[in-house]
């Protein structure tokens, strides 16, 4: 494993969820529930930004590796899973909208990793459609954490909004994916 920066600051994001986390648990005379959720707003906002981050290091300074390419979306997944299981918990956002967003993150790595095996990966490469759902998730995860109104802006109506766009995307993205992959599931079977 190359201990280099990009790999280290995706460390530090998969190091971030128990942090995140825990911020929800911290005893409200400790932290109130609005600081509660800023905090949680901003560690889920300095991951984000440590995903985009780490990959920019590493081709930038071409310190790319076949670690690094496993463990960045890795830890973008743990993230997004965390995130997605204390909203529901908060219950702001719905258990159906988690299922589909993680079971198809799940599905997803299981598919591109059979891809690989078989020399066929780039049928399953990432496309504009799963770009455009990551930045729909991105956007609407924050807001939901948020929640708090400020002054005419609801963040967790637009959120809301976001996130279930984000599930359609995740579906569509899905189909897709899984369509790209088919003549070689049938090829296989």
């Amino acid at each position: 494993m190359p201990l280099n920066i990009p790999n280290l600051l995706t460390w530090g994001r998969i190091l971030l969820i128990p942090l995140f986390v825990g911020v929800f648990y911290i005893h409200h005379d400790w932290l109130a529930p609005h600081e509660q959720n800023l905090a949680a707003t901003a560690i889920f906002i300095v991951a984000a930004m440590t995903d985009w981050l780490d990959g920019y290091l590493a081709r930038t300074l071409k310190q790319t590796s076949a670690f690094g390419a496993f463990l960045d979306p890795v830890a973008d997944k743990l993230m997004v899973a965390a995130a997605l299981i204390m909203l529901v918990q908060l219950d702001r956002a719905d258990t159906i909208v988690a299922f589909i967003i993680i079971g198809r993150e799940i599905t997803i790595s299981a598919l591109r990793e059979w891809m690989a095996k078989i020399g066929a990966s780039r049928s399953v490469a990432v496309s504009f459609l799963g770009k455009v759902k990551t930045a729909s998730q991105m956007v609407a995860i924050p807001m939901l954490l948020y929640h708090d109104p400020m002054a005419l802006f609801e963040p967790q109506r637009v959120g809301t909004w976001l996130i279930y766009l984000a599930a359609a995307l995740t579906l569509w993205s899905m189909i897709y994916y899984l369509r790209m992959a088919w003549p070689h599931i049938v090829e296989r079977a």
